[in-house]
């Protein structure tokens, strides 16, 4: 309807853009988009590509893939890393209730990381200073979700009050009382359909993101079967690396893959 009403904008290359959740929802919206111009309908856009950060893409295989980013980030030890491959057969999500060993395993990854703020690892959690508090879950989930870190501050090895960023006194929890059904669970789908177009696509991934994991993103762009057209390298910024980055193709289709080192966020310099 913006375009619409400001048609001088219409020729401009068009690029949609989202970070976390929307990993969800923007290939939907492109592929939305994109049956609209086959179909002739007005305004035509001049749809050019995407961009996505750190993108929720499947809901199982982005949140498994937080044992092996542990392990990769030296959060855990070769063992527990070991075990929990083992005890839990790679199923991190749907536990077996029953699966005692599993379930001690990923304990154990909890009590390694349950410190640590989850968007990027190199900060502490800050949620125990959050209210309301949250509420307790079991141990076999408490790493994939919030949890209570009573415990932390009492901790005799450890300072009574970590450093935390910002400066507002009094924190409160993220409304989460949205009326909104989440019904699609993976969006692999539709990255999969808009290879088939000439789309230019942009994939980040901040490497100390814990939520959406490098790794996890790392294995369903591969999934898509691309060709390599630029292999692993380092991008720079001011003579420092900033992370690496590789290219694949289909076609005309061009995926670009980046992540950017001790970051959860990232600048579209690739553009």
């Amino acid at each position: 309807m913006w375009l619409m009403a400001h048609p001088k904008f219409l020729k401009n290359q068009l690029y949609i853009v989202g970070d976390s959740y929307s990993g969800i929802i923007v290939p939907i919206i492109v592929q939305e988009i994109s049956e609209g111009l086959d179909a002739g309908i007005e305004p035509i856009l001049n749809l050019k590509g995407y961009v996505l950060g750190n993108p929720v893409t499947d809901a199982n295989k982005d949140i498994n893939s937080r044992i092996q980013f542990s392990y990769l980030k030296a959060l855990i030890t070769h063992e527990i890393y070991e075990s929990a491959k083992i005890n839990c057969k790679g199923e991190y999500v749907n536990v077996d209730p029953n699966n005692g060993l599993c379930k001690a395993d990923l304990q154990n990854v909890t009590t390694c990381t349950q410190n640590l703020y989850s968007a990027n690892i190199l900060e502490p959690d800050c949620s125990i200073y959050a209210s309301p508090k949250p509420k307790l879950l079991n141990c076999h989930r408490s790493i994939f979700m919030e949890q209570d870190f009573s415990d932390f501050l009492l901790s005799p090895t450890r300072p009574p009050t970590p450093w935390c960023r910002g400066t507002i006194k009094d924190w409160a929890r993220c409304n989460k009382s949205l009326s909104y059904i989440e019904d699609i669970k993976s969006s692999l789908n539709y990255h999969r359909n808009l290879t088939k177009r000439g789309y230019r696509v942009l994939i980040y991934s901040g490497d100390v993101d814990m939520v959406i994991p490098y790794v996890g993103t790392e294995t369903w762009i591969k999934s898509l079967n691309l060709t390599i057209d630029s292999g692993w390298q380092p991008w720079s910024v001011e003579g420092q690396v900033a992370g690496y980055w590789m290219r694949y193709i289909e076609s005309i289709y061009s995926l670009t893959y980046a992540t950017v080192k001790a970051r959860n966020f990232f600048s579209n310099i690739f553009f």
